[in-house]
């Protein structure tokens, strides 16, 4: 069993993402990419400081949804995309 201060240790190395940094990187990838006729949503989730993996979920309903598009990007404070992999190109 972990000791309790490697525990609150661990809790600690977790940051929140900020939510607007999180939008603006939302919108920038439909901005780049266009918004597909079925888009469901597009999650942005924090890998580690600056970095991002950001999954586009495409489907009639939430039941039959698939990724479509998935990229890892490097975004500063304010969410502006400052790289990405693959390069983001409009397919939309």
């Amino acid at each position: 069993m972990p000791k309790t201060d490697q525990i609150q240790q661990h809790q600690n190395d977790e940051r929140p993402v900020p939510e607007a940094g999180s939008s603006a990187i939302k919108e920038q990838i439909i901005a780049a990419l266009g918004k597909p006729a079925d888009l469901l949503k597009v999650v942005a989730r924090p890998l580690w400081e600056r970095c991002y993996r950001v999954n586009v979920f495409v489907g009639p309903d939430a039941t039959s949804c698939k990724v479509a598009h998935s990229y890892f990007l490097e975004a500063d404070g304010n969410g502006k995309i400052l790289s990405s992999s693959p390069v983001l190109a409009r397919m939309y």
